[in-house]
């Protein structure tokens, strides 16, 4: 799992810790010095702590222009055990969210499990985002089918052409464009 590194060919683009607006603001990192951990396997020091125990993630790229955030994602997202949805829709989301940002890509191809709580945080971010979206990229299909056993594939766009996103030969901006149409073909 320390050779699971976050997404780093959009560095030229955005740097969560180099943007003023970013939770993630001012945070520095080590390449040498493993620190966390899931489930006692060491996880590459470039992942972002939410203080959950199982959850790291990494804002890979922000356009409050176009009002949209992609965030990759990585361990166990346990909300039954760990309220990890509470954790990212505070402490990340609602802060990305007072800039404007209302449309949100999760790439969930590292979440290897998916443990459901309640959908409360769910419904809140979807009624919260208005005339924006929540889309899940690449997650696993049980991870996915847990989803939707706890009901919250009501509150966020996931599986069919999203499940299958070739992201990383995109460009941000592409990427969004490209999510953007297939969300658009959802709804519309």
């Amino acid at each position: 799992m320390q050779d699971i590194e976050p997404y780093y060919n959009w560095r030229h683009f955005y740097i969560a810790s180099e943007d003023e607006r970013s939770p993630f603001y001012g945070r520095e990192y080590s390449e040498f010095e493993y620190t966390h951990a899931i489930y006692n396997y060491l996880i590459h020091p470039q992942w972002d702590d939410i203080d959950s125990p199982t959850l790291y993630i990494k804002i890979l790229f922000v356009d409050y222009d176009d009002k949209f955030a992609i965030i990759e994602l990585m361990g166990e997202w346990n909300d039954a055990i760990n309220n990890d949805i509470m954790l990212l829709k505070r402490d990340i989301i609602e802060k990305i969210m007072e800039y404007g940002v209302n449309k949100f890509i999760l790439i969930g191809e590292n979440i290897l499990n998916f443990h459901a709580s309640d959908d409360c945080y769910y419904q809140e971010w979807f009624e919260e985002v208005e005339d924006g979206w929540i889309a899940f990229l690449n997650f696993r299909k049980h991870v996915l089918d847990e989803f939707q056993s706890a009901g919250i594939d009501y509150y966020i766009l996931q599986g069919g052409k999203l499940n299958d996103v070739a992201w990383r030969t995109s460009s941000p901006q592409l990427l969004f464009e490209k999510v953007e149409y297939f969300v658009q073909k959802r709804i519309g």
